[in-house]
């Protein structure tokens, strides 16, 4: 049996554990993009490569108890900006939803408490209870900060799930303080299916026995892996629930690779197995901003996010070959530059490079900018590539300048060494 492990609503539960207050009581947690790394004063960045998920971002600003006062969401004009992250379920009863406008949640619920993201926390809290089912379950993947997988095939009977699985919920509740759903089934598809009917601090087990009766009424939407574009061609072809989508299987089929495994994950016939270690593939890092018409300022601002990521690029000690840059205009107008680059990673030339990316990407230079974006991918150790060793002797200097940087903001701060140009 695999079995899924979901922590409810995460962020408003792990601050509850700190402030046992606000239990019972419509809790929301707030979010908007971090433009104050942008401020020439910038400081207090912390950066995450462990965990990902919805909200959890690379880099973020250190928590300080003033940004949960809600002037922490307001701008100067008085206008309330941001988003929820989540809500406890007392909030949802209103209304309340993930990703609502934070001015549109305390239209419907007036009294809604409004906390600011508090990613140490979350950090800790997700590490804590991945140790604490390392030492209950053999086999354990880390989905995401707040999800975990289970194999307990050999270690637990059939028989004795339902019961295991009641009293781990329990057992992390009184232990870590975290309320979690667990679901169970023959595979980890159906298991995280029969979480999302568990909820709140339940635990469903999905057996031979009812799981006709479980799958068959769903509709197909809400099976992880089928999106909007899947969607819309299964109602095309009439299949509205899962029920109905396991009798077409020749139809499912005859639409190619994709289709075939997705009809072998709702029937309960495909499985995957359990990884309890994930390679990062990719990293990158982008911020929504106010309109900028100013290229000299969006620049500058290339510059801080170049920093950043080549902060990130080296606390994971990889070498990407291939970068991408991205810019969201206003009036829904999009572009983005690519380039592979199979050469040495050093912070001058990857500054450079983003700057050059950037300016070959500009191609609306009429519209304001409002988002930027810079990624990294094709890590040498994933690749046969070879790098070229053209310039060696020079990148070798620079390498060796780029690490030293690199000590000396893991032992001050992000924001220890900068360059001239984000002055």
């Amino acid at each position: 049996m695999k079995i899924h492990i979901d922590i409810d609503c995460f962020f408003v539960s792990a601050i509850r554990t700190i402030d046992v207050s606000l239990e019972h009581k419509a809790v929301a947690i707030g979010g908007r993009s971090d433009t104050k790394i942008f401020d020439t004063d910038a400081k207090n960045q912390s950066v995450n490569l462990q965990n990902s998920g919805s909200f959890v971002p690379t880099f973020f600003k250190a928590y300080e108890t003033k940004d949960d006062d809600l002037d922490a969401f307001r701008d100067s004009d008085g206008k309330i900006r941001g988003i929820l992250t989540t809500s406890s379920y007392e909030a949802r009863a209103f209304g309340v939803k993930t990703a609502m406008r934070i001015e549109d949640a305390l239209r419907l619920c007036p009294h809604l408490i409004i906390k600011a993201p508090n990613m140490s926390l979350y950090q800790k809290l997700s590490h804590e209870l991945h140790e604490f089912l390392q030492e209950r379950i053999p086999l354990i993947e880390q989905a995401s900060i707040d999800e975990f997988y289970g194999d307990l095939k050999g270690w637990i009977e059939d028989e004795d799930v339902e019961a295991f699985i009641d009293n781990l919920r329990h057992e992390i509740k009184k232990e870590l303080k975290l309320p979690v759903s667990i679901g169970a089934a023959k595979t980890r598809y159906i298991a995280k299916m029969a979480t999302s009917y568990a909820k709140p601090f339940g635990c469903k087990l999905i057996n031979e026995y009812n799981f006709d009766e479980f799958i068959n009424p769903i509709k197909v939407q809400d099976f992880a892996g089928i999106g909007r574009s899947m969607s819309k061609r299964l109602a095309s072809a009439q299949i509205f629930t899962l029920g109905e989508l396991r009798k077409r299987r020749g139809t499912l089929e005859s639409w190619g690779p994709y289709a075939k495994e997705l009809y072998k994950r709702v029937d309960g016939i495909s499985d995957a197995q359990i990884q309890t270690k994930h390679e990062r593939k990719s990293i990158g890092i982008s911020r929504t901003i106010e309109p900028i018409y100013d290229r000299a300022e969006l620049r500058r601002r290339i510059h801080i996010l170049a920093r950043h990521l080549n902060f990130a690029i080296g606390k994971l000690g990889v070498i990407p070959t291939v970068y991408h840059l991205g810019i969201r205009y206003e009036m829904n107008q999009k572009s983005h530059k690519n380039i592979s680059l199979c050469e040495r990673f050093t912070e001058k030339k990857f500054d450079s490079l983003c700057i050059s990316l950037f300016n070959e990407a500009d191609i609306h230079k009429r519209l304001c900018v409002i988002r930027l974006s810079i990624n990294c991918s094709g890590f040498t150790h994933h690749s046969k590539r070879e790098l070229s060793l053209i310039n060696f002797a020079e990148d070798e200097k620079m390498e060796s300048l780029t690490k030293h940087n690199q000590k000396l903001r893991e032992k001050y701060g992000l924001d220890m060494l900068k360059w001239g140009s984000e002055l």
